[in-house]
């Protein structure tokens, strides 16, 4: 056990710092034992894994997933959709439990990031071939207008000429009216990334609040400089 008994605090707040590990396994240590795990020389003692990286990723019945080496593969009534998986990665298909785990080959720091974002994007991959996504855009100013024609969207944001900004593959863009803008699509990434660029090219001014906002943006307004009597 741990020589002195007051330093359970600190073992406590190591443990949260450096991996969120069960107290037990700090508590079970000797006093040599912990300063090497503090100094990274003994990390093999503790299980330090990533809280988002090791929940298994329910698949619907509705989908169909297949892992190939380093693809995986997921299709759904919305469309397909795969991800190439990094070296430091591994994903298994538990059929029987209808679940998808994600599974790293080291504690290095790489190695923790990327177990997290693996598990994320594969979730908002089966998310999107089932649900999909939606970003909407809304238009404010005067004479501010979008349509669409073909592929291209048409944008009038009190500029000189008229902004044509082409559709990507994948992506389903509407115009309930002239204000408004509708960005659909299976694949997240593509549709928040479309809707940033379409926003950043009349953002929101702070004085009026004329421009390009995500519908329900809550814009920080200032105040004019008022006229000197």
């Amino acid at each position: 056990m741990i020589a002195k008994r007051g330093s359970a605090n600190s073992v406590v707040k190591c443990c949260v710092r450096f991996g969120r590990t069960q107290v037990n396994e700090l508590h079970n240590l000797t006093y040599v034992e912990f300063v090497q795990v503090v100094l990274g020389r003994n990390k093999q003692r503790l299980s330090i894994m990533s809280r988002i990286g090791r929940k298994p990723i329910e698949v619907p019945a509705n989908v169909k997933v297949a892992v190939n080496g380093r693809v995986v593969s997921a299709e759904g009534p919305k469309g397909k959709l795969e991800w190439e998986l990094r070296p430091e990665i591994s994903v298994e298909h538990d059929v029987a439990t209808k679940t998808l785990v994600v599974s790293r080959d080291s504690d290095q720091r790489l190695s923790r990031a990327l177990h997290g974002l693996t598990r994320a994007i594969l979730q908002n991959i089966i998310v999107g071939v089932t649900q999909g996504y939606e970003r909407r855009l809304e238009l404010h100013g005067v004479g501010y207008i979008a349509a669409i024609l073909g592929q291209t969207l048409q944008l009038r944001v009190g500029l000189a000429n008229e902004l044509q900004v082409p559709i990507p593959a994948g992506l389903k863009v509407a115009c309930p009216d002239q204000q408004h803008i509708v960005v659909q699509g299976i694949d997240k990434q593509l549709v928040g990334q479309f809707a940033a660029a379409v926003r950043s090219l009349r953002k929101p001014e702070p004085y009026k609040g004329k421009g390009i906002r995500y519908m329900g943006e809550q814009v920080r307004r200032k105040q004019g400089k008022a006229m000197v009597k």
